[in-house]
This record gives structure tokens, C-alpha cells and sequence, in this order.
């Protein structure tokens, strides 16, 4: 009988496997490529026969005249982007919960979720034509109410508020399923006792909506932490120029100039590498705080 029940467990063990060997491959096989971040590498000869050069690649990207203004970015653009992360679909689920019409609740949710399944290229294109000085539906409007037109994506005062805005405006409808489940969650006693009460539906969600969403939207805040040093690569590849440079150009788009366009490899190794330990200690203190403030645990 036991050896029944081991022979049972190691066929499920077994379908595992596949699934095992991708991540050793793809997640921890290109670890391996981190000695990159410590040598002079050059192509030719390969990783192990490239000479090594210690912290020098580090103290070249830190002594770099831009290097500071990127982190600024990336940590700005991120920090906003989290804040109206969290803040707009809070607002936007209270409001779809206000309405009793579920054929109306239903389509409203589906034209807001439509979106976040469009990828940044596709919408680079629509808001580049939208937001074009020339042409675009957004300048005509300015130009309308009389108005200067602005060149919003050549722009760098406006560039990282287009790129916050832009990225909220295809995020926010999908971000309300968590909170709206969160909703549905509120013993509806609670509603019934405050109407018995006299409480009007602003009171309602004040002291009982808001308490009942608070451990999710701690735990939402927590967990977005970890993600500091993610602006979203996707969307500022595709909108930025170098025109905006100084006030759009962030980390993971300073590899990728660095690294494969200009083939400073080291460099660029040294940079990811970099940000990667810094996410680590992020994720895990964000890991952390989730476990205190909301008593959320991985396993």
C-alpha cells in the first residue's frame, strides 16, 4: 500500500518536471551570465576567457554624468504610477459599486477592462497620433479653447505625467477586480444595520466599505514595493524620444541603449545587475511589511 501511494506521489512529482527544466533554463540558466557585470567581455573570446575587471564597471556606470538623473526617473515615474495605481481604482470600484443596474454595471466594466489586454505598442501608435502637435485630437482641443498646442511627448516637463496618465488610463479598469471582489466580500448586514441606523450611502462607504476594502489595499501597497525600480519598460520604449532624455529615460531603457545598441555588455550587465539587487531588498521588505500589516504569507 505505501509503495502504492509513493509510486502515486512521484507520477505528480514527475509533472513538475517540464515545468521545472524552463525555469532552470530560462530564470536561473542566464544567471550565470552575472560574472559578465565583473569582466571586460568581449564576444570573441567568450565569458571565460575575458579579462577580468573587479568594480570597475560599476564605478563607470556611478561616475557617469546621467546616471543619477535615470534613477530619479525610474524611482519618480514608479512612485507616481503605484500612487494612482492604487488610488484610482479604489475610486473607481466604489463607484461601479454605486450602480444597481448589472447590465450597466457589466458594460461599464467590460469598456474599462478592454484596455489593459492592448499592448504598448498599439497604443504608442494611437497616442502618438493623439497626442501630436500637429494633428492630434488632444491639441486641437487646447487650440479650441484658445490655448497654445504642446508637443506632450517631445515635452520634458510633461513627458513623465503623460507616461503616468497613459499607463493608469490602460490599467485601472483591471486593477478594480481585486477591490470589487474585496467589496462583494462585506457582510451585507453591516449595509442593513447602517440603513436601520439612518446612514446615508456616503456614510456607508466611509465606515463600512473602506474598513472592509483596508487589508487588500495594505497588502496592494505593500507588495507594490518591490517594483520601484520598474517604470515599465514597454510603454517608455515606445513613447519616449531623445528629446526627452533627461526626464523620461530610466533604467531598463538605459540597458537596453547601452547594452544592445552601443555593445557595452559589462556595463550594461552591471547596471541590471545593480537594479536587481535593489529589487530584492525591496521585494522582500515589501514581503515583509505585507506579513506584518496584513498577515499575508507566501506559503
Amino acid at each position: 500500500m505505501n509503495k502504492k501511494i509513493k509510486w502515486n506521489q512521484l507520477t505528480l512529482d514527475m509533472m513538475i518536471l517540464p515545468g521545472l527544466i524552463l525555469i532552470l533554463i530560462y530564470s536561473y540558466g542566464p544567471m550565470l551570465g552575472l560574472v559578465i557585470a565583473f569582466q571586460k567581455f568581449n564576444p570573441v573570446t567568450g565569458i571565460f576567457n575575458s579579462r577580468w575587471a573587479g568594480l570597475s564597471n560599476f564605478n563607470y556606470v556611478f561616475l557617469m554624468p546621467g546616471t543619477m538623473q535615470i534613477i530619479w526617473n525610474t524611482v519618480f515615474i514608479s512612485l507616481m504610477k503605484m500612487i494612482t495605481g492604487l488610488i484610482v481604482p479604489i475610486v473607481i470600484s466604489l463607484l461601479l459599486n454605486e450602480i444597481y443596474k448589472n447590465s450597466i454595471k457589466r458594460s461599464v466594466q467590460t469598456l474599462i477592462y478592454l484596455p489593459h489586454f492592448l499592448s504598448w505598442i498599439i497604443l504608442g501608435g494611437i497616442l502618438i497620433d493623439i497626442l501630436s502637435p500637429t494633428k492630434g485630437i488632444v491639441n486641437q482641443l487646447l487650440t479650441l479653447f484658445g490655448l497654445e498646442p504642446n508637443f506632450f511627448l517631445g515635452n520634458n516637463k510633461w513627458f513623465p505625467y503623460v507616461l503616468v496618465i497613459t499607463n493608469e488610463w490602460k490599467e485601472f479598469g483591471f486593477s478594480t477586480i481585486v477591490y470589487l471582489a474585496a467589496i462583494t466580500g462585506i457582510n451585507p448586514a453591516l449595509y442593513e444595520a447602517a440603513i436601520m441606523d439612518g446612514a446615508n450611502r456616503w456614510k456607508q462607504t466611509i465606515y463600512i466599505t473602506l474598513p472592509g476594502m483596508l487589508p487588500i489595499i495594505i497588502l496592494l501597497a505593500t507588495l507594490s514595493l518591490g517594483q520601484v525600480l520598474n517604470a515599465g519598460f514597454d510603454q517608455v520604449f515606445n513613447l519616449y524620444s531623445p528629446q526627452v532624455y533627461q526626464s523620461g529615460d530610466i533604467i531598463d531603457t538605459f540597458v537596453y541603449r547601452i547594452g544592445l545598441i552601443d555593445s557595452q555588455y559589462s556595463v550594461a550587465t552591471a547596471v541590471g545587475l545593480f537594479k536587481s539587487i535593489v529589487s530584492l531588498v525591496l521585494i522582500s521588505v515589501s514581503y515583509f511589511l505585507a506579513y506584518r500589516l496584513a498577515n499575508y504569507r507566501i506559503f
